[in-house]
């Protein structure tokens, strides 16, 4: 009968490749449990810059089978794709940030990926992204360029806009001011006849 043993490993995880967010962080943890037995998944967790699996109950040769999965899922890392919810944290932006600086060509998609979420019938896709692009940003502060970018082409906007729309209140108002006599303008066009009948007195 082969003994059952509490055993514990750990892998480390640069920062580099969580990029400093806790949201990223759960979706390595996500991806290293899918290498995993389901009986076995919940006994690996990512902390503090490490992978950790700890088996309370486990045959040896269950637990080395276990650990080779996950180092071999662990050399993929860095080039695990970034989905939106992490580019989000990492980058510190909304979602409606993320949709405007990827239709301006700014946030560059490194394709889709579609997949189906337990409870709901239809599929989701999304867009995904370069691990070093979304390093490219961080460190370049970029998102804060674009802001400043984004606020000026605004002022810039709504400038033109007030000058237009100041412009067109101006011919409308020169339009009808002279298209349009007022009731004392009328009231100096002499009538035809009035002479002649103001002579002869009806109006006395």
């Amino acid at each position: 009968m082969t003994s059952l043993a509490a055993m514990t490993t750990e892998w480390s995880i640069p920062s580099t490749v969580t990029l400093g967010s806790s949201v990223r962080a759960k979706g390595i943890e996500r991806e290293l449990r899918r290498r995993l037995p389901w009986t076995m998944r919940k006994f690996l967790r990512v902390e503090a810059g490490r992978a950790v699996l700890h088996l309370p109950d486990a045959k040896e040769h269950d637990f080395e089978a276990a650990s080779a999965s996950i180092s071999q899922a662990m050399l993929g890392l860095a080039d695990l794709p970034v989905l939106p919810k992490e580019a989000e944290d990492i980058l510190s932006m909304s979602s409606r940030e993320r949709h405007k600086w990827m239709k301006a060509g700014r946030l560059k998609s490194a394709g889709t990926r579609t997949v189906k979420l337990r409870g709901r019938s239809k599929a989701v896709t999304f867009h995904i992204f370069e691990p070093a692009h979304i390093e490219h940003i961080l460190n370049g502060d970029l998102t804060e360029i674009w802001r400043e970018e984004d606020a000026v082409a605004l002022a810039e906007n709504r400038s033109r806009g007030a000058g237009k729309a100041a412009l067109t209140r101006a011919a409308k108002g020169k339009a009808k001011s002279t298209s349009a006599p007022t009731a004392s303008q009328e009231a100096e066009v002499p009538l035809e006849g009035w002479e002649e009948f103001a002579t002869k007195g009806f109006l006395r």
